[in-house]
């Protein structure tokens, strides 16, 4: 996993503190990552457009135009001129050099974003509007330096951004490239170096994006073992029980040695699917809330007063005796809407989902500083996973789960680990990151996804 920060010019000024590299080496590297980048993926000659802004920003963007003079024709358009010092330096040399500038976009192959950065703080003006509609509307690979112009430090976008197919963000991770907002703004993302390494230019945070290398799978080595080995899954089966059988399927392919559908009704599950009336005595985790409907509030309260690990999804999220549940270890995982019905009913927040996600980590933590026993999976574009200061980001999510019942088998995969006896976090986050790349894997058309695809594809990981 990688470590994520609010904002890195602490970690900017540190450089110039305690390791003596002044803010002109830093940017000359930061410069450089963008030149090695186009010098690699674009042809010679090519036309690159660099749009600079007035601050360091802009001047990230004069010196890659410096740094690639020659090599490529290069169109420089700083329309509001410079006003940091850098910017003036930068500027300065890029005019020894010759490099002209031209005041319109132009048409071009590549064109770079190098307006604002990370430290936006303000509304933009109609002309940085028109700007930034223009150079989305190129038909050019499309380069963001360190921030696509537009986006603010929370990761919000007030009126409109730039549409980047990469982000080359200077130093560390930012908490504002990876909110749901932005996911369709900043592509892919790298992380340059600014003079030193990342393990010296970063210090200590409580936010990691996580990585393939975090799934830490369940693999079988004991040469002993047996089913009981592995655990026993209940599955609370509620009025729509495709939802639980999605569930029951997936925690028995993920590795739970026992799967039990706990319902009032027979139903027509597969063989390797135990029935019964009542939570089995040798049960190791439960998983509650899918498809559930109306259900007697009694046995729903004597099953979350039992001292069994648990996770809890969907309809429960809607009923105030889920609030019984939340001073122990369990797993919850609401998506947006029914999130902000669980922040109403603990009193924290009454909220609506356009806010809740202008600024999800707000949300979240209030929720988690005052249950921080709770595992909470906040699913959206980019999942968040937090229990008590701990925040995990699984960007590696895909339109493809965009169907009904992919929850369902993320509550079942979470329930498998639990019962396996992993705890609480390490379940929730080897569980969805395994979601995510079943999902990725998927071969066939992205709107053709079903649960059970989900589920094969986890078989293959």
């Amino acid at each position: 996993m990688k470590k994520v920060f609010d904002e890195v010019g602490t970690l900017d000024r540190r450089c110039y503190e305690e390791f003596a590299l002044s803010e002109d080496i830093l940017m000359e590297h930061a410069a450089s990552s963008m030149a090695q980048f186009c010098e690699e993926k674009f042809e010679e000659n090519s036309t690159i457009l660099i749009v600079c802004g007035v601050g360091n920003n802009g001047a990230d963007g004069i010196a890659l135009a410096r740094l690639l003079y020659k090599k490529f024709d290069i169109k420089l358009y700083i329309p509001f001129g410079v006003k940091s010092q850098m910017a003036e330096l930068q500027l300065k040399r890029v005019k020894l050099l010759g490099i002209e500038e031209i005041n319109f976009v132009c048409s071009c192959d590549v064109v770079v974003d190098c307006l604002f950065g990370s430290g936006l703080n303000k509304d933009l003006d109609e002309t940085s509007i028109e700007i930034l509609k223009k150079m989305n509307y190129l038909e050019a690979y499309k380069i963001a330096c360190d921030i696509p112009s537009g986006i603010n430090s929370l990761g919000q976008i007030k009126s409109i951004a730039f549409k980047a197919d990469i982000t080359i963000t200077m130093g560390a991770y930012k908490k504002a490239l990876l909110s749901d907002i932005v996911k369709n703004y900043v592509g892919d993302i790298v992380v340059t170096n600014l003079g030193v390494q990342r393990e010296i230019y970063e210090l200590s945070s409580n936010t990691f994006l996580l990585e393939k290398s975090d799934m830490k799978l369940p693999y079988r080595k004991d040469k002993t073992s047996h089913k009981g080995t592995f655990g026993h899954v209940a599955v609370i089966m509620g009025e729509k029980c495709g939802a639980g059988r999605i569930a029951c399927d997936a925690a028995f392919k993920f590795g739970a040695g026992l799967v039990t559908a706990v319902c009032h009704k027979e139903l027509n599950l597969p063989y390797h699917i135990m029935q019964s009336h009542f939570i089995p005595d040798n049960c190791t985790a439960i998983a509650i809330g899918m498809g559930l409907g109306n259900y007697e509030n009694e046995e729903i309260r004597n099953i979350l007063a039992l001292n069994i690990p648990k996770v809890i999804d969907a309809d429960l999220f809607y009923e105030e005796i889920i609030l019984e549940a939340l001073h122990k270890e369990v797993v919850l995982t609401p998506h947006p809407k029914e999130f902000c019905s669980l922040l109403k009913l603990c009193n924290i927040a009454d909220i609506s989902v356009n806010t809740l996600q202008n600024d999800r980590f707000k949300y979240i933590e209030m929720f988690t500083s005052k249950y921080p026993t709770v595992t909470l999976l906040l699913k959206g574009a980019n999942t968040i996973i937090v229990k008590a200061e701990r925040r995990y980001i699984n960007n590696h999510g895909t339109p493809n789960l965009s169907k009904g019942g992919s929850g369902d088998v993320l509550s079942g995969l979470i329930a498998s680990l639990l019962a396996q006896g992993y705890n609480c976090l390490d379940a929730t986050i080897t569980a969805s990151l395994a979601h995510s790349f079943a999902a990725n894997n998927f071969s066939k058309n992205s709107y053709s996804l079903a649960p059970q695809d989900i589920i094969d594809e986890v078989t293959k990981l």
